[in-house]
C-alpha cells in the first residue's frame, strides 16, 4: 500500500450448484492464489457459497446450516492470509433468510452486509426465498468449535476500516444495490468509504454488458471512488438464464481492468487510494457526513510496496485510442477556436497578428486562428502571419513558416529583425559574440514588440502561441513571448500540441498544407535563437531543458493529483521503462522542480486562454501560487532518492 497503491482482485470461481463444500474449496483456492500474488482486497460473487441459482433449494435448512459451516471454514483459511475477503452466503437471521456478503480476515468474519434491494421481475424472483436487508447494524452470536462465541455485526451501515492505513474505508452492496435508484454505494462514499465493492450474480443477456460497466464506471466517478465488482460465472445452473462471469475494477469513472466474459478466473488491478482522497478534497461538491451514521469495523494489513499491474501511459495528457484521441482533438481545437473568436466579437475585432516560426506552437496557434476566422466569417487576409527572421533562423522553418501562411489563406507579413536587434545590443553594449540569454531574449522581445505595433496598425489582436509546459518551466521570455492579447495554446500541454497537428493534417484535406504541417512535425522543437551549424538548427529546447513527455509527465500527475515527487518518480519510472533509466528520470524531474517554483511570476502575469482539460496554471483558474513559493521540500524529497 505504498504511495497508496491497493490491490484488488476481483474472483469468479468454478462452482457448483448447491454444493458448499465444493464451493469452498475453490473459494479457498482462488483467494489463497489472489493473496500470494499481492492482492490485499478480495471479492467473491453474490451467494459463491451455494450458487446463486439454488431456487427453492434455499429453503432446505440443510443447504443453509452447510453453507454457514463452509462460511466458518473459509473465515478460518483466511488467519495466515494479508487480505481482506468477501464472500456471498446465505444466512439466517431472526427467523428470516438474508443474502449476505461476508468480510473475512485473520481467521475471523469481521461483518455482514445483507442486500437490501431485492429484485422481483423478469427473470428474478429472490423474494421468494429472501427478506430485504436492513441498513442499521444488529448483532449475530457465532459459537466456534472450541465453544467460543463471537460477535458478529449484520447490516448495511458498516465500513471496514484499515487500521494501519485509515485511508483504506470500504463499504459493499450486492448486485441489484447498484442498479437500484438510490445505490447504498452512495452512503458509504458520503461516509468515507474510499472503496466499494459489489459482489453480484448478474445474468447475461444481449446489450446488458455496457450497460453494466457504465454502471459501474460511473458510480466510481460519481463517488470518486474505487469500485470493485465480480459476478457470478460458469458453474451456475443454465435452466433459463446464463453467467458470464464479469469482472470489472474501476477507480473515479476510469475501468482500470475488466475480465472475459464466459470464462471463470480472477481479476487483477491497483486502487490509487491516496488520488481518490486527493481528488475528494479538491472537489467542494463532495461534501462528507459524518461516519457515526456507519458502523465502523478495524481490520489489519500490512502495509508493504505493492507491485503495480495496472496502466501508467507515458503520456496522460493524450488519449490512448485513435478513436478517442481524434475526437479530443476536435474537441479541443473547438474550445481553443470559439475562445478565440468569442474575444474577436467582443472587442470588435477583424484582424489578428500571429508570429510565426515554423514550428510547432506558432503552427497550431495559426490554425486555431483560421478556425476562429471561419467561425466568425472574417475574411482570412485579416490575419497576419509574420515571419521575422534573425541570427537562428534555418531555411527549413523560413520556408514552412511562409507556405503555411500560403495554404492557410493569412497575410504572410516578413519583417527580419536582425539589424533591429543589432541596434539595441550596441545602445545597451551587449557583444553579439556573447551568445547569452540577453542576446537571445533580446531577439524574443523585438519579435514581441513588432507584432504588437502592426496589431495597433491594423486594429488587431496579438495571438499568443506558447503552450502550458513551455508555462510550467517558464521556457519564455519574460514580456517577450510570454506576452499577447489572447494565448490560445496557454491550456495546452507539448505533448498534446503535437496531436493536434498532426490530426489537423489528417483532416484538412489540403494537400501541400498537409505536407508543410508534417514537416512541422519532424522538426526539433527550437527557439531558433542560437546560429544554426552548417544550415541545421544548433538549439534544441529537449536538450536544455528535458524531454517533454517526462516534464508533461510530471505536470499531469503533480497539477491534477498533488502527488509527491516520490511517488512521481516512481511511476514515470515504470511508464518510461527501457526508455529512460532512473537517473536520467530523477535529473529531469529535480530540473522540473527548480524551474517550476523560480518561474511561477511568469504564470502569475498570463495573459487570458482558455482551459481545454483538467489541468491548468492560469492564475485566474487552477493554479493559484505564490511567486516566492519555496520548492524546498519538494526538491529534498528527490534528493533522498
Amino acid at each position: 500500500m505504498l504511495d497508496g497503491f491497493v490491490k484488488a482482485a476481483a474472483v469468479t470461481p468454478d462452482l457448483k450448484v448447491a454444493d458448499p463444500v465444493y464451493n469452498r474449496e475453490q473459494i479457498v483456492k482462488d483467494m489463497r492464489e489472489a493473496a500470494g500474488k499481492g492482492a490485499k482486497i478480495i471479492v467473491f460473487p453474490e451467494l459463491a457459497i451455494t450458487g446463486y441459482t439454488c431456487g427453492d433449494l434455499f429453503s432446505q435448512r440443510l443447504l443453509i446450516d452447510r453453507a454457514c459451516d463452509e462460511l466458518l471454514e473459509t473465515a478460518e483459511a483466511t488467519a495466515d492470509l494479508d487480505a481482506i475477503v468477501f464472500v456471498g452466503c446465505p444466512w439466517l437471521h431472526r427467523g428470516k433468510l438474508y443474502n449476505v456478503l461476508a468480510a473475512l480476515s485473520q481467521g475471523k468474519i469481521l461483518g455482514m452486509i445483507p442486500k437490501q434491494n431485492l429484485p422481483n421481475y423478469a427473470e428474478f424472483y429472490e423474494r421468494r426465498n429472501f427478506t430485504p436487508g436492513f441498513a442499521d447494524p444488529d448483532i449475530i452470536y457465532v459459537t466456534d468449535d472450541e465453544g467460543n462465541e463471537d460477535e458478529i455485526p449484520i447490516g448495511g451501515n458498516i465500513l471496514f476500516e484499515c487500521e494501519d492505513y485509515p485511508d483504506l474505508l470500504i463499504g459493499a452492496e450486492i448486485c441489484e444495490d447498484l442498479w437500484s435508484p438510490n445505490p447504498p454505494s452512495t452512503a458509504h462514499a458520503l461516509a468515507g468509504a474510499t472503496v466499494l465493492i459489489n459482489a453480484s450474480a448478474s445474468n447475461e443477456a444481449a446489450g446488458k454488458a455496457s450497460y453494466r460497466r457504465n454502471l459501474v464506471t460511473g458510480q466510481s466517478g460519481r463517488l470518486i471512488a474505487g469500485y470493485i465488482y465480480t459476478s457470478s460465472g460458469i458453474g451456475e445452473s443454465t435452466t433459463d438464464i446464463v453467467f458470464g462471469g464479469h469482472r470489472m475494477i474501476a477507480e473515479n469513472g476510469v475501468l482500470l481492468a475488466e475480465g472475459a466474459r464466459f470464462e471463470n478466473g480472477i481479476t487483477y488491478s491497483e486502487i490509487d487510494v491516496d488520488k481518490l482522497i486527493g481528488e475528494r478534497q479538491r472537489n467542494t461538491c463532495f461534501l462528507p457526513e459524518e461516519k457515526e451514521s456507519h458502523m465502523i469495523v478495524p481490520f489489519s494489513l500490512n502495509v508493504s510496496e505493492t507491485e503495480l499491474t495496472r496502466t501508467i501511459r507515458r503520456n496522460p495528457f493524450v488519449p490512448a485510442g485513435i478513436t478517442e484521441r481524434n475526437e479530443r482533438c476536435e474537441e479541443i481545437l473547438q474550445i481553443q477556436s470559439n475562445g478565440l473568436a468569442k474575444r474577436l466579437r467582443h472587442i470588435g475585432c477583424r484582424n489578428a497578428v500571429i508570429g510565426i516560426s515554423g514550428g510547432l506552437d506558432s503552427t497550431l496557434a495559426l490554425l486555431v486562428t483560421v478556425k476562429a476566422f471561419n467561425q466568425n466569417r472574417l475574411p482570412l487576409e485579416g490575419i497576419q502571419a509574420v515571419t521575422m527572421p534573425c541570427f537562428g533562423t534555418t531555411d527549413r522553418t523560413y520556408n514552412n513558416a511562409c507556405r503555411m501562411a500560403e495554404s492557410t489563406g493569412a497575410t504572410l507579413k516578413e519583417v527580419p529583425i536582425r539589424e533591429a536587434v543589432n541596434q539595441h545590443f550596441r545602445d545597451i553594449g551587449q557583444d553579439p559574440d556573447k551568445h547569452d540569454v540577453t542576446y537571445e531574449n533580446c531577439q524574443a522581445r523585438e519579435r514581441t514588440q513588432v507584432l504588437m505595433d502592426l496589431a495597433n496598425q491594423c486594429g488587431g489582436i496579438v495571438v499568443g502561441t506558447g503552450d502550458m509546459s513551455e508555462l510550467a518551466l517558464g521556457w519564455a521570455t519574460y514580456n517577450g513571448d510570454h506576452m499577447s492579447m489572447y494565448g490560445v495554446n496557454a491550456g495546452v500541454p507539448k505533448t498534446l500540441v503535437r496531436h493536434l497537428v498532426r490530426y489537423y493534417a489528417d483532416t484538412c484535406g489540403d494537400e501541400a498544407l498537409r505536407e508543410t504541417l508534417l514537416d512541422v512535425l519532424d522538426t526539433p522543437v527550437s527557439p531558433e535563437l542560437l546560429p544554426p551549424q552548417e544550415g541545421q538548427i544548433s538549439q534544441k529546447t529537449e536538450d536544455l531543458v528535458g524531454p517533454y513527455e517526462l516534464h508533461d509527465f510530471v505536470l499531469y500527475y503533480m497539477l491534477r493529483y498533488g502527488f509527491p515527487p516520490r511517488k512521481i518518480f516512481r511511476l514515470a519510472a515504470l511508464a518510461f521503462r527501457g526508455e529512460y533509466d532512473q537517473d536520467t528520470i530523477l535529473r529531469w524531474l529535480k530540473t522540473f522542480y527548480r524551474r517550476f517554483f523560480a518561474q511561477q511570476f511568469k504564470r502569475s502575469c498570463l495573459p487570458d486562454g482558455p482551459k481545454v482539460g483538467s489541468a491548468a496554471v492560469s492564475p485566474r483558474g487552477d493554479w493559484r501560487m505564490p511567486s516566492d513559493g519555496c520548492a524546498r521540500i519538494w526538491l529534498d524529497q528527490l534528493d533522498m532518492l
